[in-house]
């Protein structure tokens, strides 16, 4: 981050990228080892209406080990039943990610409609002991290192034909959990934004 955006290192704190995504039934476009012409069926069910959507968290402090954390929402398609995450969601991962690494937190995500709501500000407002929310430029999805990790989760999703949604989701939770145990991968999807997240090197010297 810019030298002078000091709020985490004043803080002491850990900054989280969050961003989210979504998959169907319908599986990701992805090769495949058939000839030349001999392109191969994959048979899904894509008349279903469930959905598994995602919010991954990629946190990051000077000193420490790189980690990651996801909660995903299963949508049935049942009537009045939540499409995504609701903000009380969307708080309960900002607790839950707080409470695992023990330290302030800088919020980093993008302006979704549901992390522009009142109750953002206020409940920001009454945790400013360990909570800051920053929002990414509009339409700068290159800047979040989260988009890299579901690159590498649609890598693994390709042309696999889920049962049900219960399979989809068991499938999407085991290769996110093989992440969060390789600091690598982590550590890489920053390195993918050009963003470098240090504190700053002081170049004065004593005489």
């Amino acid at each position: 981050m810019a030298a002078d955006k000091s709020t985490a290192l004043d803080l002491g704190a850990a900054v989280c990228f969050e961003d989210g995504t979504g998959q169907g039934m319908r599986p990701p476009k992805g090769r495949t080892g058939a000839r030349r012409g001999q392109r191969p069926t994959v048979r899904v069910r894509g008349s279903s209406r469930g959905r598994v959507s995602l919010a991954g968290v990629r946190c990051c402090r000077p000193g420490h080990r790189p980690r990651m954390f996801f909660r995903p929402h299963v949508h049935h398609g049942r009537h009045r039943e939540p499409k995504t995450f609701t903000w009380r969601e969307y708080r309960d991962l900002i607790v839950d990610t707080h409470q695992q690494l023990g330290t302030p937190l800088v919020w980093v995500w993008d302006n979704l409609n549901v992390h522009l709501q009142q109750e953002w500000f206020d409940f920001a407002a009454g945790h400013q002991d360990w909570l800051r929310i920053f929002h990414l430029p509009s339409y700068a999805p290159e800047l979040n290192p989260v988009e890299h990790l579901w690159s590498l989760l649609k890598r693994h999703l390709a042309d696999f034909a889920a049962a049900d949604l219960a399979h989809l989701t068991r499938a999407i939770k085991r290769k996110l959990k093989k992440i969060q145990y390789r600091p690598h991968l982590i550590e890489g999807c920053l390195a993918g934004t050009g963003l470098i997240i240090e504190p700053p090197t002081d170049t004065t010297s004593s005489t």
